[in-house]
């Protein structure tokens, strides 16, 4: 396991550095994998606007499972923002 360094108060030397929830910088290979969750994440986001887009189209489409869907959509987006939190901290200055 990689040693993690602890992040100073002041966090304006990090000027865009990704930092985990517990207040350690994160390594490039921590970095990468929450990128390619976050594209994963977006693409089934995508998909489940397609099949929602889809199932309303058809006649007759059941509406439990369309909101079932739907529920599973704002389940991704509330992850996506928690994992873009995570990759790019609003730093206020």
């Amino acid at each position: 396991m990689l040693a993690r360094v602890p992040v100073r108060r002041d966090t304006s030397f990090l000027a865009g550095s990704a930092v985990c929830k517990c207040g350690y910088a994160m390594t490039r290979d921590e970095e990468r994998e929450l990128m390619l969750e976050l594209e994963q994440l977006k693409q089934e986001h995508r998909d489940l606007d397609s099949a929602i887009d889809a199932l309303l189209t058809a006649n007759g489409h059941d509406r439990i499972q369309v909101q079932r869907l739907k529920n599973r959509k704002l389940q991704l987006r509330d992850r996506i923002g928690a994992i873009e939190d995570q990759l790019f901290p609003d730093i206020i200055a």
